[in-house]
């Protein structure tokens, strides 16, 4: 029987539905980058839920599994740290950080597409690149994902300090803090899937994207009031 932490990926991705509906009326009103790859990050926040979700109802399969490596390991948080990038730095780091690492990303997965499998005798069935025969192609996420983690959560913290700073330390401040802490938790769950725990990834998931979705409201919500 399944323990029911195995399901939470079911919840998650519908949540990323809702979020994704939301987020892309704002993208239609504004027309701004930021929010457009936030947009898309949250969409890739639910790509790899489904896959997970996808494993629990019919099962393992090489073709889910390496979706799920894609979205989950290599596209990770990179959308929504791309965001903050275009929203907090140049438009000519914004460029060059896009080029670089959307072109990484598709390099990589490429070589994740073609990797081979090897399934060992007591192999449980769960969601894993442990079992890619080429494991230096393993190698690429960590890259990726310090660089998500940094202008994710760190972006976050640097607005919520500057919101701090000029004494605006209530709902941007804490918008900004619970949009940090958000992003961080996955990366904690990633660090505990490499370890064989995938279903604490499963738990921080959903905890990361209700954390980032709260953050964004309390946000967008006193900017609507300082505009009335």
């Amino acid at each position: 029987m399944r323990e029911m932490t195995e399901y939470i990926p079911i919840l998650t991705t519908l949540f990323s539905v809702f979020f994704t509906i939301e987020i892309y009326k704002h993208y239609r009103y504004r027309r701004t980058k930021y929010l457009l790859w936030w947009t898309l990050g949250v969409i890739t926040f639910g790509f790899g839920t489904l896959s997970e979700s996808i494993n629990v109802i019919f099962g393992w399969n090489e073709i889910n599994l390496k979706f799920w490596y894609i979205v989950g390991a290599l596209l990770g948080g990179f959308p929504l740290a791309q965001g903050s990038v275009y929203l907090l730095m140049s438009k000519k780091f914004a460029r060059i950080s896009t080029l670089f690492f959307v072109t990484a990303i598709i390099i990589a997965s490429t070589f994740i597409i073609m990797t081979p499998i090897t399934v060992p005798p007591d192999f449980d069935y769960r969601l894993t690149g442990a079992i890619f025969s080429w494991k230096w192609v393993r190698y690429f996420s960590p890259f990726i994902n310090t660089y998500s983690l940094i202008f994710l959560v760190g972006g976050a913290v640097f607005s919520a300090w500057r919101y701090f700073k000029k004494g605006q330390k209530e709902a941007l401040f804490i918008g900004n803090i619970f949009i940090a802490i958000g992003g961080l938790l996955p990366g904690i769950g990633g660090i505990f899937t490499r370890m064989g725990y995938v279903e604490v990834l499963f738990v921080t998931e959903i905890l990361g994207l209700l954390l980032i979705y709260y953050g964004y409201r309390i946000i967008r919500n006193e900017k609507r009031q300082k505009a009335a």
